[in-house]
Parts: C-alpha cells; structure tokens; sequence
C-alpha cells in the first residue's frame, strides 16, 4: 500500500519550482512582465511568491489602493499556468506610516525607539501597526483569495526581533501574570532573593536591558519565551482576516535556519505548511561535508516540525551578496544542493530572487535572471535543467523520511545553555555539540528527525541528547520509558542540570535522568582553549573500537552508579575516572558521554557501532566515501535513495546490492555508483 501526504496545494500536485518575484519593482516597464513570463516557462518554473514587500506599491498614501498592477500580474499568470503564494506586506511598512504612527516603529533593548528603514523594524505589540496590518489583508484577502492563480498566502518575510516599548512591556507583564499567577510564584521561580531582586509589585518588571536588569537568567529565558510567543500572536492577527474570508487557501511563513529568537517548534502548530530560507555558503573549504551537514540538520528540523513534507521557500540559484563572501556554485552544486533539500524533505525548490533588482542592497543577489535579461546564462541552464528534473520526479511527491533515529534539540534549552555563565564563559559551543553529533549520523546515511520535549519518542530506535541542560521532569521520565521499552539513548555532560525555570536540580545531576543513566555528575572542568585531555578506552570488545581520542573545552567529573564504565580519562588529577559509561535499563541502554571528543572519527565509530547495534535503518547499507551521503524518502512501496556527493571530488559508492534504477532515467544500476564531484543520483527500489 503507498503512503503519501496530499500535495501542499491541490491545484500544483507536482513539484513546486520558482521564486520570489517582485513585479511591483518594475511597473515602469510592462515587457518586462511578458518576457519574465516567457522566461519563467523556459525554466520550468511554475510557481513564484509576489508582493512581499510591496506596501508601498499597494498603498501609497494611507487609505489609498493601487491593486491594478497586481491583478495584472496574477491574470497574466492565470493565462499562462503559473501560480502564487501572494505574500502579505508586513515585512517593511511604508514611510508614510512611520511619518504619521511613529509607534509603529521598534524600541531598542536600550530604550531607544529607531528611525525609518530596513525590515521587520515594527512592533508586533503596536495597536496601530495591527491595525493597517488588518485592513491591508483584509483587502488582499477580499481581492483575490478566490484567484485561480493563488496558492496560499505566504505571510510576511522571515520573522524576527524584538520590541521594548511601553506596549511590549504591558504584554511582557500580562504574559507573566498568567504564567505564574502570583508575584510570589515569579519571585520563586526566578531565584529573585538572590542580589535582592524581589519583585514587590507587577509594575517593577520590565524586559532585560543593558543598563538595567540582564542577570537573572529565568528573566532572560522568559523574556525570549515571551518575544517568540509575541511573534507568534502577531502573525495569528495577520492570517485572522485571510483564514474569515477563505479557509482553504493554505498559510506560510518561511523560517530561517535554527533561527534563535523564535521557538518554531511553538510556531509550527500554527502555519499550514513549513517552509523556510537556506543559503550555505558552498566552496569556503575543500569539502562541503560540515556546511552539507548543516543544512541536512536543518532540513530535517523543518521537516519534524510537523513530520511530513515542507517548502524550500528561498535559495539562491548562485550566489548571495551577504555573506562575507560570496561564491558562485561551481558545476554541480546547483542541482546537488537544491535536491539535498528534496532529499530530506522538501516538495519544492524556490529561489530569491526571479530576476535581479536593479538597485538598492540586493541588486548583486543571484537571481535567475541576471540584469543582462535574458537565458543564455550558466545560472539560467541550471535552473531549467533542474525544472526538468523535477517534472520527472511527480512520483516521489508527498514521500515521508522514515527515521528511526532522532535528536533532542528545545530552543528554550538552547537559551538556557547560552545564558548558563560557567563553566566556558568563552563558549560552551551548544550547536557545535549538536552538530558534531548529528554529523556522524549523516555520513553513515541514517535518516534523522530533530524532536522537542514535547514530541513522541517510542517511535525512534536511537535518541540522541546532546547538552540537555534544561531538562523538565516530565521529559526526564518520557526518555526513562523510551530506554526501558528498548531504546538507547546517547547523553552528554551538561545535561539534566536545571528545569524549566532555569532553577538547578537538587540531589544531583543529571535531575531526572540519573537512574537512567546510572551516574552521578559531580563537577564539570572548562579547559581553556588549546588544552586537551585524553578519552582512553578501556573496554574495546564492548565498544567495537579501541584507542584514545582527544578531550577539549568540557570535562564532567561523573562516578557510576550502576553504569558500566566504558572509557576513561587519560589526563589530569581525574586520570582513570569514567568519561563513557552506559547502563542497561529495562530492555534498553544508556549512554554518557562525560568530556567534549574533539574529533569526528570518535563520534563516526561510536554511532556506527550504536547504529548497527540497535538497528538503525540506514538509506543504503554499504560503505560511504568521506563527504558522501544518502537520504532517504519512501511511500512504503517504494524507497528513492539519493546519494549526495559533498566530496569534493569524484567517487565510487558501493552499492547494498538491492535492485536499483534511476529515478531520473528509468535505467537499472548495477555495481559501484560512480559518482562525480558535486554529483547526486536517485536511486529507487523495492521498500525494505
């Protein structure tokens, strides 16, 4: 029986293809419409995403309307089967607005509201601001949310920041009195008593400053609580009139990599469909592997956060002109890059931008059309030779990645752990834990989801918890089950250390995994930057793989109370203590990890015992070359394995011996798969 997601719209059930347009910039000039379209054909490009940061072309004085050169547009797309994710303009509101509502505009952490300019430089708690927010989608919504060119809606662009005016600082206060109830419950959760930081009164509580309050660290993870639940509110205000007037047509907001400021694993309850913004920065060393495997994570954080399929909503079909420095794709790359996404996830690809502006700070981003204007480009060829690919591979759309191994990553966590001052106040590296371990699995090829507290675990075979420093009980006794109906779980040092009020656990660490994990952490050394220390194994057979590997920046003191030791420390006054344990619990393991490995080949040798141990599916149960990857999709009939080569250089992979055709070409493949640099091929077969 295949299993498949329905496809994002019904009225595009194949792969999407396109790219931010922004037809408002060029009004002026009305061939430049029919030869964009044209264009677009040649590409195989049949979706684009319009009016972003068109306020000012939709209202340009207050109460005033010029819809006529949007209805063009979307007509004209109509006619000639392409589509739209109509964008409210929230993004940049117009100059007039800020003249006129100078409330409308965002106040600075130190207290300091900003003039006019840039994006996103509004307060999402301004009265004002949700105002014309409301009037403006009404009308958009009203105009056109029965358009047959129309998609859904993709509201606003790339969320973020935050306000300190005297609104937000209301909201910031109502928000906590329904959390905590009573001044009494803040005090104690907070840890107020400490430096005499009682609050006796609601109106003494204000958003963390500079110049002012920034210490107490449940205060801090609060406030960052409390600005992504703000967010969050405002873009519910702005779908309220798009969802009265037409329910159907689907609502998006395109995330951003492991965005800091906002819990998207919170904001994803509440948009229809994923979709999200990557832009690696391919060619800055040798081999692509640690930039690939960042974005794998991300692809697959978006693709967990609603487990099924999402929207690469922005790429660059070239290159960026933000980042500090900005490399073409060599050959290769384009294709590489834009079916990894597809490969852990995504139903489309989609660029910034379709053609080039012509001035101002993104007139040297890469675009599809460059400012020549025309196809005869090595961008251009790229793009249509990718349209092609895509419109033959309709089959794998609404394909689910079947993970049976996942990592724990809560945003809240990630604050706490970045605010924690101690034991490295010169960086504790959280992401770089996280990374170095979600890596391993992505060179053995094993398909990983990215889960919160809040998530099922008794789905997964392998549970991975790197720095789970704020960890609730709740969470502790869910993981506690998952070990003892069979799963193993990998931990770290720094983890179980306070709850969810950044408050430290009492009777020891790690709170409320220590009897899952059979230990106990007394002290945690920083080493400074340069100082090793030794992990020696001592129970090779065990473990599958014997030596040392170097220890740097962490160093937890732990002794086992039940746990097996497995490895060792090779240096320093706690030479011979446990720094690898792992205690049997029920019909699972537990693994401790105590000190930070610095090199990979450990993490690649552990995890490919773990895997192999517990099960784990991999996409292709062969060898992979160095900086080459496989992922998986499957509708449960059939799997398409992508094999991605991040090298470098050319390569021969293995193959599992499986019968395998090209997804591409319909033709059989037998032995090695010769790969060439920047190279990907789709293989498909039976479903195991």
């Amino acid at each position: 029986m295949t299993t498949k997601f329905p496809p994002i719209s019904p009225k595009l059930p194949v792969f999407m293809h396109g790219a931010d347009y922004n037809p408002d910039q060029w009004q002026h000039d009305p061939k430049v419409l029919e030869e964009d379209i044209r264009l677009m054909k040649l590409a195989g490009c049949n979706t684009m995403a319009i009016g972003i940061f068109a306020w000012t072309a939709l209202e340009p004085e207050e109460g005033t309307f010029t819809f006529e050169w949007l209805d063009r547009v979307l007509d004209t797309f109509a006619e000639n089967g392409i589509y739209a994710w109509l964008a409210t303009p929230s993004g940049a509101r117009p100059a007039w607005m800020s003249e006129k509502y100078p409330e409308v505009l965002r106040v600075e952490k130190n207290r300091v509201r900003n003039l006019h300019g840039m994006r996103h430089n509004h307060c999402y708690t301004s009265p004002v601001y949700r105002e014309k927010v409301t009037i403006m989608n009404t009308k958009l919504a009203e105009r056109y949310s029965q358009h047959p060119a129309v998609l859904g809606w993709h509201v606003s662009n790339e969320y973020g920041g935050e306000c300190h005016c005297d609104y937000c600082q209301d909201a910031f206060r109502e928000w906590l009195k329904r959390k905590y109830g009573t001044l009494e419950n803040l005090n104690m959760a907070w840890w107020t008593s400490f430096w005499a930081h009682t609050y006796t009164s609601w109106s003494q509580v204000e958003s963390p400053a500079p110049h002012g309050e920034n210490m107490v660290h449940g205060h801090n993870l609060d406030w960052r609580r409390f600005v992504s639940d703000q967010t969050i509110d405002f873009y519910l205000h702005e779908i309220q009139p798009l969802r009265r007037i037409n329910a159907d047509l689907p609502c998006t907001a395109n995330f951003m990599d492991w965005f800091y400021g906002i819990d998207y694993r919170d904001f994803a309850k509440v948009v229809d469909v994923i979709s999200w913004d990557a832009y690696p920065t391919w060619h800055e060393a040798d081999s692509e592997a640690k930039i690939a495997a960042w974005f794998a994570f991300n692809h697959d954080l978006f693709r967990t956060l609603k487990h099924k399929p999402f929207m690469l909503m922005e790429s660059t079909p070239s290159l960026t002109n933000w980042q500090p420095v900005s490399k073409l794709k060599k050959p290769g790359m384009h294709k590489l890059s834009s079916l990894q996404a597809v490969a852990h996830g995504s139903d489309t690809v989609q660029y910034f931008q379709w053609r080039k502006s012509r001035g101002a700070s993104e007139k040297f981003h890469g675009a599809v059309v460059d400012h020549a204007g025309h196809e005869n480009t090595r961008v251009f060829r790229d793009v249509a030779e990718l349209g092609k690919t895509l419109a033959g591979l309709t089959e794998l759309l609404g394909t689910n990645v079947p993970a049976e191994a996942a990592i724990l990553a809560d945003w809240d966590n990630r604050w706490a752990v970045n605010d924690a001052q101690g034991p490295r106040n010169g960086g504790l590296h959280y992401e770089e834990t996280v990374m170095q371990h979600y890596k391993a699995l992505w060179e053995l090829g094993v398909p990983t989801d990215i889960v919160g507290s809040d998530d099922d675990f008794s789905g997964y075979k392998l549970l991975l918890l790197p720095m789970a420093y704020l960890l609730r009980e709740e969470t502790g006794a869910k993981i506690d089950a998952f070990v003892r109906n069979g799963g193993t779980l990998v931990s770290t040092y720094w983890t179980g250390v306070v709850n969810e009020t950044d408050l430290c656990y009492l009777g020891g660490y790690p709170g409320p995994l220590r009897e899952t994990l059979g230990i106990w952490a007394e002290e945690i050394d920083g080493l400074h930057d340069g100082q090793l220390n030794r992990l020696v194994v001592e129970n090779a057979e065990r473990l599958g793989f014997g030596g040392e590997h170097p220890i740097h920046e962490l160093c937890e003191l732990i002794h086992t109370e039940g746990a097996e030791t497995l490895a060792v420390y090779g240096d320093d006054f706690y030479a011979g203590r446990p720094v690898l344990t792992v205690n049997g619990r029920g019909a699972g393991k537990a693994y401790y990890l105590g000190g930070r490995v610095k090199d990979d080949a450990f993490y690649e040798a552990f995890y490919g015992r773990l895997v192999e141990e517990a099960g784990v599916r991999r996409a292709l149960n062969a060898p992979l070359p160095a900086g080459v990857t496989a992922q998986l999709r499957s509708d449960e009939e059939h799997d398409y394995v992508f094999v991605l080569g991040f090298s470098g250089q050319a390569e021969t992979v293995e193959l599992d011996g499986a019968a395998y055709t090209d997804a591409e070409t319909g033709e059989a493949v037998t032995g090695p798969l010769e790969l060439p640099a920047y190279g990907v091929r789709i293989l498909k077969r039976a479903a195991h």
